[in-house]
């Protein structure tokens, strides 16, 4: 099965129910090893929105399968596709939605991720409202062609006479403890470079359901990335009924003085930490923005706190050569050069391939992110 579905299995966690090997008799009297603990930060939940009406606990998966509901109950020609998504997808984010609202508006795919965009790209332009999932950010790159070369550039190319704009792709990504080089990866900065498309990754279920809403509904082709280790990790109050929360801005999730530190994804929440270490071991006040958007990314709101903090750390778990902290860096030092106080600092990934038992050194984790805020103050 590995070898025809090309390696895709090979190193594919436990815990998603696809290993395809059992342990032998003989394993069953031997003490379990110790369990690795694989989670590199705390969640902390955002506390219950009011705004919203009536809210329900749900862990991120949960919160995303409630927007995609929202969306087939509301708009009859929105479809879902991709591969196992009828069955419930490999992360169970579309699970009850075929039986709900028929096979012919939920649907599986052939395994081709440039098939899957290709048909998306078709069916938006015909009007539909069009939701794919590729199911690891890992194996969007086939389909690299059709983003770039199609999606992002159909309504530029015909004048406006046709568009794409109702395509949504959904994708499960970054690291998640034990994923190695195909289920780890994080590919936003190759996607950041194309005019055309917009990008967003949400940090917990709140931020997921209602922008996730607001790319369905946006007249751009999006991608959505979902952190995949937060799925069962991250749990919230979400509102049930449909909501949006506006794309391209930033969300400051603390106020300091001293340091302004930017993230999106699951590193927001590690920054989360790096701010209480900064304030309880340096006394140093630290400023936490979620990018939320990385395309277009919302450059008021990042250099209008560099420019009252002076100093600006940007992390991310992709590598950090081109990384998008790179063109966040050069637009702050662009736009706040006589304001800075130390030089910007990126705490990214390393420029490797994502490993498997070295994760826990490659990921930009509290620690390599806090020497960097102490380099920062001491410069």
């Amino acid at each position: 099965v590995n070898v025809l579905l090309g390696g895709r299995y090979a190193n594919l966690p436990t815990s998603l129910g696809l290993t395809l090997l059992k342990r032998s008799p003989d394993c069953t009297a031997k003490p379990k090893a110790q369990r690795r603990h694989a989670a590199h930060f705390s969640y902390h939940p955002d506390p219950a929105p009011t705004q919203y009406g009536p809210t329900q606990k749900m862990n991120l998966f949960q919160s995303v399968t409630s927007a995609l509901d929202n969306t087939l109950a509301g708009d009859p020609t929105a479809v879902i596709f991709g591969e196992d998504v009828a069955f419930g997808g490999v992360f169970r984010c579309t699970v009850g939605l075929r039986d709900k609202y028929g096979k012919d508006r939920v649907f599986n795919t052939p395994l081709c991720e440039q098939g899957i965009v290709g048909f998306g790209i078709g069916a938006a332009v015909a009007g539909a409202t069009a939701i794919a999932e590729i199911q690891f950010a890992d194996y969007i790159y086939p389909a690299f062609d059709q983003i770039v070369n199609e999606a992002a550039k159909y309504r530029y190319r015909s004048g406006n006479m046709y568009d794409c704009g109702k395509l949504t792709i959904r994708s499960p990504w970054g690291c998640v403890g034990h994923g190695s080089i195909y289920h780890s990866q994080s590919p936003e900065a190759f996607f950041a470079h194309c005019p055309g498309i917009k990008i967003v990754v949400p940090r917990g279920p709140v931020q997921a359901k209602g922008l996730l809403l607001s790319c369905i509904t946006d007249q751009n082709p999006c991608i959505f990335f979902e952190p995949k280790i937060l799925y069962r990790a991250a749990v919230e109050q979400v509102p049930t009924e449909a909501y949006q929360i506006p794309l391209s801005q930033a969300e400051v999730l603390q106020e300091g003085s001293d340091l302004t530190l930017v993230a999106w994804g699951t590193q927001v929440h590690v920054l989360r930490e790096v701010a209480a270490m900064a304030q309880e071991k340096l006394g140093v006040s630290c400023e936490l923005i979620d990018l939320q958007t990385i395309l277009p990314w919302d450059t008021e709101t990042v250099c209008k706190s560099v420019v009252k903090t002076g100093r600006l750390l940007v992390s991310h778990e992709a590598p950090v050569t081109g990384g998008f902290a790179a063109e966040i860096s050069s637009t702050v030092q662009e736009e706040c050069f006589l304001n800075l106080e130390a030089p910007i600092s990126r705490v990214c990934g390393y420029d490797t391939p994502f490993p498997h038992i070295f994760e826990p050194f490659y990921i930009p984790d509290k620690w390599k992110c806090f020497e960097a805020v102490k380099r920062m103050i001491n410069y």
